[in-house]
């Protein structure tokens, strides 16, 4: 890495691990401890590794629907292997790391319809991000901040009417008029009227034991009366009535008293303001969240009037100018000095011939694990995966490695994981190292047994049994049952069946091209153990 300056909102490659890959990071504050040193508080950015095999195949989904809504160029196997290390997924997690940890910058930017995938494997350093994980529901979603660009989301202009011909649109059913700029009142007398309608609003505070409380002076009621609540209402009030002036006196104040209107300001008590400035700090302006976590009591609509009308407060302002400070005392900018620690995985240094490194040398015969190229073709190798596979990587590989978090071509060493090991590999020599590991078992049970498995299917049910292969069978009271009903059951001897099973050698090689799973595989050995 060379020395660079490091800025708020830059995205970073951050080194937890010698032998694991970089983590990528986006810097959002850059704070000064007590004994000198900085840290970075950042928003953490995950790779496909880091989730589960479920939220894999919902990526593969959405990546899918990309290409063929974006109509992206068809690229090879192996492009589409190294764009699944390209990939990234933002998440609400934050957390604090030393600068000192700090390896580069990198560029991430959101996907959208107008890029070309292919794109990104051209430029070195570039990653993208089009869906939203969440670390503790462990869920997907797509990004809110899509930029909607497209076909699809470009609006659809009728054509233009020819001279002469009408619209046959229905204007009353598809729209309601709330004013009527030709009415007979000039504007003096609705000046007039919007007077008399704030202080019939003032009025109707006055009286109301609620609002008295939440507005305890004549000032704030007045203030409170002349927001934009009340004007749409008297606004609405004398188109409802035709523009006449007394009919909309009349209607401001009935006869149960003056009409109050309220906006969002006045309905939500002081308790709620300070949960919602609680979570706007916390989420910023996603109402969605806000809603769900803090005012599950509120609509979204009333949380987003809300919060533009407390934008309009002295409250807003204020807290404004306290973050302004606070981010003038923090530091903007870091310098980041060049790294030149060796890394502990390194197993051959600069210039040293292959084998000179005692234990830890390179044993000739091996190649690097991803491209596959001879120990002399590289001046530097490092050790990659555990350590009795006696993998390698070359310099290059292993740069690819660290920032990209896999392989340049698809191997079966791979995985979501750090490492994830196949027992069936192509090199003789793993193979055995992994045998010699390996431990071989039988299922061996009683001839009473057996027989008892046969005699009551109807109790043991095999077949379900295999469906649950973690649920324990009593296999005593199974034996029990046998004893009872064996005198009768000789009565009518069992049909024994022939399976037909394929040899070992058959059995292996699908294993090695299609591994089941743990459950998938006990399944299969009950079964098999049963039907014996």
């Amino acid at each position: 890495m060379t020395q660079t300056f490091l800025s708020l909102s830059d995205y970073v490659y951050f080194e937890n691990s010698s032998s694991n890959p970089y983590l990528i990071r986006r810097i959002e504050e850059l704070n000064k401890t007590a004994n000198g040193n900085v840290e970075a508080k950042v928003v953490c950015l995950f790779r496909r590794r880091d989730i589960s095999g479920n939220l894999n195949t919902l990526a593969d989904s959405n990546a899918r629907d990309f290409e063929e809504e974006s109509k992206q160029p068809t690229v090879s196997e192996q492009q589409k292997h190294q764009l699944k290390h390209r990939e990234l997924f933002l998440s609400r997690q934050f957390e604090s790391l030393p600068a000192t940890h700090i390896r580069g910058k990198c560029n991430v930017t959101l996907l959208n319809e107008t890029d070309v995938l292919a794109g990104y494997l051209e430029k070195e350093e570039c990653f993208f991000y089009s869906l939203v994980f969440d670390p503790v529901q462990k869920t997907l979603l797509a990004d809110q901040g899509e930029i909607r660009v497209g076909s699809k989301y470009q609006a659809e202009i009728p054509d233009k009417l020819a001279e002469g011909e009408t619209h046959t649109r229905i204007q009353e059913k598809l729209e309601t008029k709330v004013w009527d700029p030709d009415n007979q009142l000039k504007d003096p007398q609705i000046d007039q009227f919007l007077v008399v309608a704030r202080a019939v609003g003032t009025f109707a505070r006055a009286l109301d034991c609620s609002s008295s409380i939440r507005q305890p002076s004549l000032h704030m009621s007045a203030a409170a009366a002349s927001r934009d609540i009340t004007l749409f209402h008297a606004m609405d009030t004398l188109q409802k009535n035709g523009y006449d002036l007394a009919k909309a006196m009349s209607t401001l104040v009935p006869q149960g008293g003056p009409v109050l209107c309220r906006d969002e300001m006045e309905e939500w008590s002081a308790s709620e303001a300070m949960l919602f400035e609680e979570a706007l700090e916390k989420y910023g302006k996603d109402f969605n969240d806000i809603r769900q976590d803090f005012l599950p009591w509120k609509s979204l609509a009333s949380v987003v009037q809300f919060y533009y009308m407390w934008k309009t407060t002295d409250r807003y302002i204020q807290q404004k100018r306290l973050k302004a400070a606070e981010a003038d005392s923090k530091l903007k900018q870091v310098y980041i000095p060049t790294y030149t620690k060796p890394n502990p995985n390194q197993i051959m240094a600069p210039g040293n011939k292959p084998g000179m490194n005692g234990a830890a040398g390179f044993q000739k015969g091996l190649s690097c694990e991803s491209c596959h190229s001879e120990y002399m073709c590289s001046a530097q190798w490092y050790a990659w995966g555990p350590p009795n596979m006696q993998c390698r990587l070359c310099a290059s590989c292993w740069i690819y490695w660290k920032k990209y978090g896999g392989l340049k071509t698809p191997t079966q060493l791979e995985g979501h994981g750090p490492y994830c090991l196949s027992p069936f590999t192509t090199s003789g020599g793993r193979a055995k190292l992994l045998a010699k590991n390996r431990q071989t078992f039988i299922l061996q049970t009683t001839k009473l047994t057996r027989i008892a498995r046969r005699v009551c299917t109807d109790i043991l049910q095999p077949r379900r049994a295999a469906r649950r292969p973690y649920a324990s069978i009593n296999a005593n009271a199974v034996k029990a049952e046998c004893m009872i009903r064996l005198p009768k059951a000789t009565k009518a001897p069992i049909k024994n069946r022939s399976i037909p099973r394929p040899p070992l050698a058959t059995i292996v090689k699908e294993l090695g091209e299609n591994l089941p799973t743990t459950r998938e595989l006990l399944r299969d050995l009950f079964i098999y153990y049963f039907s014996k």
